[in-house]
């Protein structure tokens, strides 16, 4: 049996003999499957979901039931690499709570040891939290803000590895991989799961504090290059505690020239909402190799709920992602993915199509991090049929045999070997 996981107020975690563990869907609680089930991943968190009691299934009747007391559901944050297929199987206690903005995943106890609703999409070992040496870090922190005293990237960045523990702001200190360096204060989105700015009236908190300055082109150029210094090595543009990028365009533009006058080694990237198609247009032109665009959906209205565009629609984001491929960038989305409405029939119907429009090279699936009431009240109400996470990547992968599927991005070598190896 698979049985239910829960946590008592103190956040200590047990398993219930006589109660059956349930998954959701949106709003739908279904059963769990055998096939959709994987153990616990390396790095992945168990975490209590506050104000919630956990559903389940008495094993003799089948009927469904909130488990009383003092106890609350618990959920898997999982590591990159992992698609979350389920969510765990809840009802809020307090209905005006909202959990904090983490992609919580379903979690069972069976064969004693923990698994949980999820399927591997990626190689996660890049990603894992575990191949940061904290000792390691810190050195490399101090090393780098000693030698660059003047450089306020650094100093932002080091908050962002140690007190965050970024792996993208550690790759930066590390010297490995991929590494970030935020341009943009400013952004022409007002996506409602923002992780670094939120309004006063929001209910959720930012987790994350957003870049205040405007950086120099010399500050920009002093990161990236100490950080391509590998065949592999990719420097991004783009990241969860700053703005859009692409709003400080001619910064960009210009870091990328002085960069590449000097060294051809490695890959230049940018995560961007791509709605500012001119601005990409000249990034592009000055030598970027790599673009990653963030989405929700590819119906309009879905789109718009959720990220507040700001001068810009679905239209111009699929213009600069076509532009990209046919100057040959590796175009990526960075999907975030939700399940019960990422899975519906006309969600996956708009994807495939934006993706065959745009020649799309690469899918990240990302789970989305929200609190689900919330979203599900933000939405449009979902149409046509619930096909699942399993059966909408299976979908993907066979009517888009030139793309692939993983959850970060990849340099084209990386990539290729990928595609090899799913085939």
């Amino acid at each position: 049996m698979m049985r239910l996981v829960y946590a008592d107020l103190q956040g200590k975690v047990y398993d219930h003999p006589d109660c059956e563990a349930l998954g959701r869907s949106g709003d739908m609680i279904v059963d769990l499957l055998e096939d959709e089930l994987i153990p616990l991943p390396e790095g992945a968190t168990l975490v209590s979901l506050p104000c919630t009691r956990a559903i389940y299934a008495d094993p003799v009747t089948g009927d469904m039931r909130a488990l009383q007391g003092e106890f609350t559901a618990v959920g898997a944050l999982l590591p990159q690499g992992y698609t979350r297929l389920l969510l765990p199987a809840y009802v809020k206690a307090d209905k005006s709570s909202v959990l904090p903005l983490f992609g919580y995943t379903a979690v069972v106890w069976k064969d004693n040891g923990f698994y949980v609703a999820a399927q591997q999409s990626d190689d996660p070992h890049k990603w894992n939290p575990n191949t940061c040496n904290p000792r390691e870090l810190k050195r490399k922190v101090h090393a780098l803000t000693s030698q660059y005293p003047d450089n306020r990237l650094y100093r932002h960045l080091s908050h962002c590895a140690l007190e965050y523990q970024c792996l993208t702001a550690s790759n930066t200190f590390l010297g490995r991989w991929e590494g970030g360096v935020p341009v943009s204060h400013s952004c022409n989105a007002g996506c409602f799961g923002c992780i670094s700015e939120q309004t006063d009236d929001s209910a959720f908190v930012a987790p994350q504090t957003r870049l205040d300055f405007k950086p120099t082109v010399e500050e920009l150029v002093q990161l990236m290059l100490q950080h391509l210094t590998a065949p592999d090595a990719i420097i991004s543009f783009g990241q969860g505690c700053e703005g859009e990028p692409s709003t400080q365009a001619p910064l960009i533009i210009e870091a990328i020239k002085q960069v590449r006058k000097q060294t051809a080694m490695g890959y230049i990237n940018i995560n961007t909402n791509a709605g500012l198609t001119d601005h990409i247009r000249g990034i592009v032109d000055a030598g970027l190799d790599l673009i990653r665009v963030s989405t929700i959906s590819a119906l309009d209205d879905h789109y718009n709920v959720y990220y507040r565009p700001r001068g810009y629609t679905l239209a111009n984001v699929e213009k600069s992602l076509r532009y990209a491929a046919d100057k040959g960038v590796v175009t990526s989305v960075n999907y975030l993915v939700f399940p019960g409405v990422s899975d519906r029939e006309e969600e996956i119907e708009a994807m495939l199509g934006l993706a065959k429009r745009t020649g799309l090279g690469l899918m990240q699936l990302r789970n989305l991090n929200i609190d689900p009431e919330s979203y599900l009240g933000l939405i449009p109400q979902p149409k046509g049929e619930v096909l699942g996470m399993k059966q909408m990547i299976e979908i993907f992968r066979e009517e888009l045999p030139d793309m692939v599927i993983g959850s970060y991005t990849h340099t084209p070598e990386s990539l290729e070997k990928k595609k090899l190896q799913t085939k």
